[in-house]
């Protein structure tokens, strides 16, 4: 029956029918559970064939099985360490002793659950104590292929393989599957497999408050493609809730769904505190994500509790201290940078991304057709990182592969034949998804053309534009930044070309009135500095309108450099700090 090559679900095969159930039928015997059962009723047809989707649901132990082995899907970017080629790694016991055998079932999970897994023991240094412990293994699988491993060991210390490549654990489960859970530990995952749900990822080292560098959803990005429903059942605290945010706006609130355990911090206190029925019913249960555009007070509850307690929320700052005193920003929102040409605007919001980049750990996509060709962009920033310019003999040397690494991992370039705003906000769409960019720039506007534009009339071609790019900002939590010519300028009676404002921009009210914020960047030739001047902000708490700031810019590192500081009170690198 097998065809060498063959696909399921966009998924190549590498063992077809891995267990020799009987090729064409529809029912037959569990191999997980029917080798444990009475000698009577091992052979009973207690599972269920789906040799089209390449599963197998059995109605006696309640487990979903993968009929089939898979090779992994897609490639990393990057060359990892792999575990599965180390001899001190392949060289352990798959027996677990006794002891280790107590400790999970006094957590509720059985030795089948953990055979099942993969779930195995050794001796391992850790960090942590500075010796060799007994630890617990975690083998994270891709396919049939060994690509990372947690360690834990009994002072709940852990470790991850040194150098590789991180992806969900239980990966391998979600294939074929219209749904699947995420959750935030592998003990989490343990107790959905303990209550029959096989079909569960967890991330790979926790939850911080800071979410903007999810490197295992980006290697894994793949295998969640066409899932109908996607239920995160992370930690119920802070961090887990940064978690859950972040997944929604990477996988689409559309697929997302919720749970709730009560009063109980995770999946494995739920099992132990409720048991095995009730875990599944948390999952049978789960709530979609609140639809989109509709609100009721208990969806604000927290945000409205927080401001009464807090008033507004700080905006988000790029580091420059003179700067940031008169202007910050939130997310889900849109800058129009304007000015004079060769005024430095292009340079300043390069600026700016880096600031966000080094504050936040932000990731930055630029549509920037007037910056081509792409490698002296990337020149650009990586002398904004390096604070400094790259030599030919820097190249290949440590600073040169740590610059370059992090520029690669953070800025990415939309380098298209014909630009158009549908197609940009498509990709960034995608960006968001597969690499969680969280600043988009379109650099300049009218080189980036709506050419599914209802109205030739330019107030209501405008209006339009920003509307979209609003609604883009929204979706998907983005901060965006567009540059925008001004028209023909005049040169005042003092013969010095006048500051445009964003009225000067061609269908400047409409300009002025969707603008979330406004600067302008402003180049003075004679005293030799920029000023950026803001033109407009939403919120009085983000800025002040009409305030100023003056620059100095330094030609080597291309960086702007406040008049008012100290130039030898530098900070750390983003790659250093």
């Amino acid at each position: 029956m097998q065809v060498e090559n063959t696909e399921i679900n966009g998924f190549l095969i590498d063992e077809f029918n891995q267990y020799g159930l009987k090729e064409g039928n529809t029912q037959g015997t569990c191999p997980l559970c029917s080798s444990d059962r009475k000698p009577k009723n091992q052979k009973k047809q207690c599972a269920s064939y789906d040799w089209e989707r390449g599963l197998g649901t059995c109605h006696n132990c309640n487990s979903i099985f993968q009929m089939h082995t898979y090779k992994r899907k897609g490639n990393a970017d990057k060359e990892y360490e792999k575990p599965g080629t180390s001899p001190q790694v392949i060289q352990y016991n798959s027996e677990l002793s006794n002891k280790v055998l107590k400790w999970f079932a006094d957590r509720g999970i059985s030795q089948e659950t953990l055979e099942y897994v993969n779930v195995t023991e050794c001796k391992e240094w850790m960090p942590q104590t500075g010796k060799e412990e007994n630890t617990i293994r975690f083998n994270y699988f891709m396919g049939n292929e060994l690509i990372n491993i947690k360690y834990r060991d009994g002072r709940k210390n852990f470790k991850l393989y040194k150098g590789a490549e991180k992806i969900f654990y239980n990966i391998n489960s979600i294939i074929g599957h219209d749904s699947c859970i995420i959750v935030e530990g592998e003990m989490d995952v343990l107790a959905f497999v303990e209550a029959g749900i096989n079909n569960v990822v967890s991330v790979p080292n926790g939850a911080t408050l800071n979410q903007n560098n999810l490197d295992y959803l980006d290697n894994c990005i793949d295998y969640f493609e066409n899932k109908e429903k996607i239920i995160l059942a992370v930690d119920q605290d802070e961090a887990g809730t940064a978690l859950q945010q972040e997944f929604i706006r990477r996988l689409g609130a559309e697929n997302c769904y919720l749970v709730d355990f009560k009063d109980c911090k995770d999946a494995n206190e739920y099992l132990l505190k409720y048991g095995i029925e009730d875990l599944r019913n948390v999952i049978a249960i789960a709530r979609p994500v609140p639809l989109e555009n509709v609100s009721t007070l208990k969806d604000v509850e927290e945000d409205l509790k927080d401001f009464v307690k807090h008033g507004f929320k700080p905006g988000f700052q790029i580091g420059l201290d003179n700067f940031d005193k008169i202007f910050s920003t939130y997310t889900g929102q849109f800058i129009t940078v304007t000015g004079i040409p060769s005024s430095g605007k292009s340079d300043f919001v390069d600026q700016m991304v880096v600031g966000y980049n080094k504050n936040y750990q932000w990731k930055t996509a630029f549509a920037s057709p007037e910056n081509a060709p792409t490698y002296l962009h990337a020149h650009k920033l990586m002398r904004k990182v390096w604070q400094g310019m790259p030599l030919p003999s820097d190249i290949g040397g440590k600073t040169w592969n740590k610059v370059a690494d992090h520029v690669n991992d953070n800025f990415y370039f939309i380098d298209m034949d014909k630009y158009s705003l549908e197609s940009v906000l498509a990709k960034g769409a995608e960006l968001v998804k597969r690499k969680g960019i969280k600043c988009l720039v379109i650099d300049p506007y009218n080189k980036v053309r709506d050419t599914n534009a209802m109205s030739d009339d330019v107030n209501r071609y405008t209006m339009d534009y920003l509307s979209k790019i609003e609604q883009f900002c929204k979706k998907y939590d983005v901060l965006t930044f567009i540059v925008a010519h001004p028209t023909k300028m005049y040169k005042g009676q003092d013969g010095k070309m006048e500051e445009p404002t964003m009225y000067n921009i061609k269908g400047g009210g409409e300009w002025y009135d969707a603008s979330y914020h406004g600067l302008l960047v402003h180049r003075n030739y004679e005293q030799k500095n920029t000023k950026v001047k803001v033109l407009k902000v939403k919120f009085q708490n983000l800025g002040e309108n009409g305030a100023e700031s003056f620059f100095t810019w330094e030609p080597k590192s291309g960086c702007y450099i406040p008049e008012e500081v100290d130039e030898q009170n530098k900070e750390d690198l983003p790659w250093e700090a």
